[in-house]
């Protein structure tokens, strides 16, 4: 039977409350009980790494977050791993806002590997603009913004490099999220978990569906885990 040693919690949607990134102060509780009894926490966001890094530093949970959707890992103040090149995704930018109309960038923390657009564009047809430029990049949705990334770039490419570092394995590992951009951490983690929120074809890959959203959902999912995977503990 395999054992459960790490968490990939994906942020905007999950660990916050609402739309505007409150923290739901109740599920970062129960994530710091989770690692205090010696599970590892990794945050696995669209957000900057630098984000996801202060949120598990001052949250008290595993010092090494996911950033870009999997561009970039930090493992310190000032240390990245970078896992795409930013001037690539750079020249897409330049390509779709020359072809599209909306296409504008979201003013948002400094991204080494992404560019990062609001979300006020059809993003099927940025995509075949992309395409049609032969360019290899790909626009993903996170439901709070735009990101233009290298294609092979994703939440589980980040993942994979942080397990390496921390001599962690992906069916030990339960991914919990709520977007599109969580798909392939759902597909390459032993255990997933979509919250209620999600989008029917989100929720299809998750090896389990919770009904609460958002914070809320979070709390049930870790519940859930926690009661068929874990064994009831006590605090």
């Amino acid at each position: 039977m395999v054992s459960i040693r790490y968490f990939a919690i994906d942020i905007d949607g999950t660990l916050t409350e609402n739309g505007g990134g409150i923290i739901h102060l109740p599920a970062l509780a129960t994530l710091r009980y989770l690692e205090n009894l010696g599970y590892k926490i990794i945050y696995v966001t669209g957000r900057s790494s630098e984000e996801a890094y202060v949120i598990a530093s001052f949250g008290g949970t595993t010092k090494l977050s996911v950033g870009e959707n999997g561009g970039a890992v930090m493992l310190a103040p000032r240390q990245h791993i970078l896992l795409a090149n930013k001037a690539v995704c750079e020249s897409g930018y330049e390509v779709l806002s020359h072809n599209l109309k909306g296409v504008k960038i979201k003013p948002v923390f400094d991204r080494h590997t992404e560019v990062v657009l609001y979300r006020t564009f059809d993003i099927k047809e940025g995509q075949r603009i992309l395409d049609s430029h032969n360019l290899n990049l790909s626009l993903v949705d996170s439901m709070y913004a735009y990101h233009i990334n290298e294609k092979g770039i994703h939440k589980g490419t980040g993942l994979v490099e942080a397990l390496r570092i921390l001599g962690g394995k992906l069916e030990e590992t339960v991914a919990i999220g709520d977007s599109e951009t969580d798909v392939p951490l759902f597909k390459i983690c032993g255990f997933s978990v979509a919250l209620g929120q999600a989008a029917d074809n989100v929720k299809a890959v998750a090896k389990y569906v919770v009904s609460e959203k958002q914070g809320r959902g979070l709390i049930q999912a870790l519940n859930l885990i926690t009661n068929k995977h874990l064994g009831k503990t006590k605090k």
